[in-house]
C-alpha cells in the first residue's frame, strides 16, 4: 500500500526538525554553534571532520531553508520510498547526498586554486593559520582575495537539497509525466520536462555565481549526477526494465 508518510521519509523529517531546533537550543543554551560543527567544512579547513559528510545534510540555516527542503522531501520522497522500499530509498537518499558533498568539494577546489593564484604565499599562510577563528567569531579579512579565500575553505555547507535534488530526478524518471507546478509559475509542467530545466538552472546560476554565492548550485547538480549513474547501476545490475 502507498503511504502520504512512509518510515524513513517520516523519520527523516523527524530527525531533521530535531537538529533544526538542536542549533537554537544548543546556541542559547551553551553558545554552540551546531551548523559550524556539523556542516560540511572544505578538507583543508581545521574545522573539517570526516562525520560532516553526513551530518551536513541534517542542518539548515533558517526556517525557509529547512521548509523547502522537507517540503520537497515529502512530497517527491515519499513517492519514491513507495516504489522502491524504505532501504533502497534511504541508500539513495544518503549517496546523493555524499554525491553532493564530493562535487561541492571538486569545485571548491578550484574555485581556491583561483583565489590563491592571485595572492602571495604570506597572506596564504595568515588565512590557513588564522583564518577558522576569524570565522568562529563572525569576523573576515578586509583584503577581498584573502576574505574570500577564507570563506571557501572555512565556512560551512549546510543542507538536505543536494541529496533532495536527487529525489526530484529519481521522481521524474519514474513519474516522468506527472505534472508539477510551481508556486512561482502556476502552470502544470510534465516532471520529465521541469526536471531537466531546473538542472539548467541551476548550472547557470552556478556558473554565473563561480566567483562565490550562498548558494551551492554545483551541489545540487551533483546530487542529481549522483542519483542518475545509481539508478543506471541498479537498473543494469537488476537487469530488470521494470526497475524505475
Amino acid at each position: 500500500m502507498y503511504r502520504m508518510l512512509p518510515p524513513v521519509v517520516k523519520n527523516l523529517l523527524i530527525i531533521n526538525g530535531l537538529f533544526f531546533l538542536a542549533k537554537y537550543a544548543f546556541g542559547a543554551a551553551y553558545n554552540i554553534d551546531l551548523s559550524n560543527l556539523l556542516g560540511l567544512h572544505y578538507f583543508t579547513s581545521p574545522l573539517f571532520r570526516p562525520y560532516q559528510f553526513i551530518t551536513y545534510m541534517f542542518m539548515h540555516a533558517d526556517i525557509w531553508h529547512i521548509a523547502f527542503n522537507m517540503f520537497a522531501l515529502w512530497t517527491f520522497g515519499s513517492a519514491v520510498e513507495n516504489t522502491w522500499g524504505p532501504k533502497r530509498f534511504l541508500l539513495y537518499y544518503l549517496i546523493t547526498g555524499l554525491g553532493a558533498a564530493i562535487v561541492h568539494f571538486v569545485i571548491i577546489y578550484f574555485r581556491v586554486s583561483a583565489v590563491e593564484a592571485s595572492m602571495s604565499p604570506e597572506q596564504i599562510s595568515v588565512v590557513y593559520n588564522e583564518g577558522a577563528s576569524l570565522i568562529q567569531h563572525g569576523m573576515n579579512y578586509r583584503d577581498t582575495q584573502m576574505g574570500m579565500l577564507n570563506g571557501l575553505i572555512n565556512t560551512s555547507t549546510i543542507g538536505a537539497s543536494g541529496a533532495v535534488f536527487g529525489l526530484l530526478l529519481a521522481f521524474a524518471m519514474m513519474f516522468p509525466n506527472a505534472e508539477l507546478m510551481l508556486i512561482f509559475f502556476p502552470v502544470p509542467i510534465k516532471a520529465k520536462y521541469l526536471v531537466p530545466v531546473y538542472a539548467l538552472l541551476e548550472l547557470f546560476f552556478g556558473v554565473a555565481n563561480f566567483s562565490g554565492d550562498n548558494v551551492a548550485h554545483f551541489a545540487h547538480l551533483g546530487g542529481m549526477l549522483f542519483g542518475f549513474f545509481l539508478i543506471i547501476y541498479w537498473k543494469k545490475k537488476l537487469n530488470n526494465n521494470q526497475f524505475l
